[in-house]
C-alpha cells in the first residue's frame, strides 16, 4: 500500500514529495508505495479502507517536530480519517465489511489501510459525504469537547471564537448556533468573512479592516447584550489579550491552541476578581482519561452531521503524492474549513480555492 512515512523532523512544505527509491531533496516526508498493510493483531481488530483523512495543524507541528507528542521517526501521520471496513477480526460483532466508517488515532492515518479496534470506530450515518466524515472527529470533536462537556455553552450566552475560518473555528460557530449562543466570529479577508456570514453567525468581525474590540463592543450595545461569556481561543498572542476585555464577569476561556505562534498570559488577579474560569484543553488526552466523553463527543456530532444542524466544509483535496502542497494550505493560511488528503480516489484532484 501507499503511505507518507516522516523520515525525519523539517518543515513538509519546502519540496515535493519523494517516492521510494527517488533520491531525496531535503524532504522530511515521502511517499511509500511500498509500505506493509498492516495485520488484524486483536480479534476485535477492523481494517479500514482508508478514504480520506484530514490535515489539522497539529500534524502540521509534529513533522516540524513543535508539538507535545514527539513520536520515533521514521512515522506515519495522520489523525481523523473515514473510510470502509476492509476485513474484520473473528470477534467484531459492531461492522461488517464494507460498512463506512470515521476515526481518529494519534499516528498512522496518510496511508491506504489502517487497523483499529472496533470500539474505536464510528458508523458514518447514510446521507453523509463519506470524505467530509474523515474531517469530522478532530476539529469539530475539539470543538464539540471545548463547549458542550466543558464550558457547558447555553442558549443565551455569548459565544467569541477567533480563528473562526479554520477547522476548529468554523466547527466552533456551528456548535454555537446548534446551542442557541449568540455567535461572534473572528477571521481575516473578505472571503473568509463571507463564508462565516453564509452560516447565519450573528455577528462576523474582519481583521483586516476592524478593530476587534470597537466592532464587538458596538454590536453587543446594538443588541443590549453586557458582554462574552465563553470565549474559544485557538489562535493566543495579542488576539487573546485585546478579546479579555470584553468577557462578562463569570466568563469561561477555551484556550485550544497558538496558531499565531505567540502563547498569551492570562492575568491571574483580573481571572480572580472576574470570576473567569480558564480551561484547557487537549481533546487528545480524553482518549487516555476521559474516553467515554470522546465516544458521547463523536456519536452526538454524527448525529447531527446526519440531520444537517452542522455541515463540514472540505476547502482544498489533494492526494498523498501531493501533501507538500496540502501543507502548504495550512501554512499559509488559505483554508476556510478543512484540507482533505484522499487515499482512496484515483480521480485528479485540484485544491477548490
Amino acid at each position: 500500500m501507499e503511505a507518507l512515512l516522516c523520515k525525519k523532523l523539517g518543515d513538509p512544505t519546502l519540496s515535493p514529495v519523494p517516492s521510494s527509491g527517488e533520491e531525496s531533496d531535503g524532504s522530511p516526508i515521502f511517499l511509500d508505495k511500498n509500505h506493509p498493510i498492516p495485520k488484524l493483531t486483536k480479534p476485535t481488530s477492523v481494517l479500514v479502507r482508508v478514504k480520506a483523512t484530514s490535515i489539522n495543524y497539529a500534524n502540521y507541528l509534529q513533522i516540524l517536530g513543535k508539538y507535545q507528542e514527539k513520536p520515533p521517526l521514521p512515522f506515519v501521520p495522520g489523525s481523523d480519517y473515514s473510510g470502509t471496513v476492509e476485513s474484520v477480526g473473528p470477534g467484531v460483532s459492531k461492522f461488517k465489511v464494507g460498512d463506512p466508517v470515521c476515526s481518529f488515532t494519534a499516528l498512522g492515518s496518510f496511508a491506504q489501510f489502517i487497523v483499529a479496534d472496533e470500539r474505536e470506530l464510528f458508523r458514518v450515518p447514510e446521507g453523509c459525504d463519506l470524505m467530509a466524515a474523515g474531517a469530522l472527529p478532530v476539529a469539530f470533536g475539539t470543538s464539540h469537547v471545548a463547549l458542550v462537556h466543558r464550558a457547558r455553552l447555553t442558549s443565551g450566552q455569548v459565544l467569541l471564537v477567533l480563528g473562526a475560518a479554520g477547522g476548529v473555528g468554523i466547527a466552533a460557530v456551528q456548535i454555537g448556533k446548534a446551542r442557541g449562543a449568540t455567535v461572534i466570529a473572528v477571521a481575516r479577508g473578505g472571503e473568509k468573512v463571507q463564508f462565516l456570514k453564509s452560516l447565519g453567525i450573528d455577528h462576523v468581525v474582519d481583521l483586516s479592516r476592524e478593530n476587534v474590540t470597537q466592532s464587538v463592543k458596538e454590536f453587543l450595545k446594538a443588541r443590549k447584550l453586557k458582554g462574552v461569556d465563553v470565549l474559544y481561543d485557538p489562535v493566543g498572542g495579542k488576539l487573546t489579550k485585546e478579546t479579555m476585555k470584553l468577557l462578562n464577569w463569570g466568563a469561561q476561556i477555551l484556550v485550544i491552541g497558538f496558531a499565531s505562534g505567540e502563547i498569551p498570559v492570562i492575568p491571574a488577579n483580573v481571572a480572580l476578581v472576574k470570576n473567569w474560569t480558564v480551561h484547557g484543553l487537549y481533546w487528545g488526552s480524553h482518549k487516555i482519561h476521559r474516553p467515554a466523553v470522546l465516544e458521547e463527543s463523536l456519536n452526538e456530532l454524527l448525529s447531527w452531521l446526519s440531520r444537517g444542524l452542522i455541515m463540514i466544509n472540505v476547502s482544498h483535496s489533494y492526494r498523498l503524492s501531493e501533501a507538500n502542497l496540502a501543507f502548504s494550505a495550512i501554512k499559509d493560511r488559505k483554508v476556510i474549513g478543512k484540507v482533505m488528503v484522499i487515499c482512496d480516489d484515483s480521480r485528479s484532484l485540484r485544491s477548490k480555492i
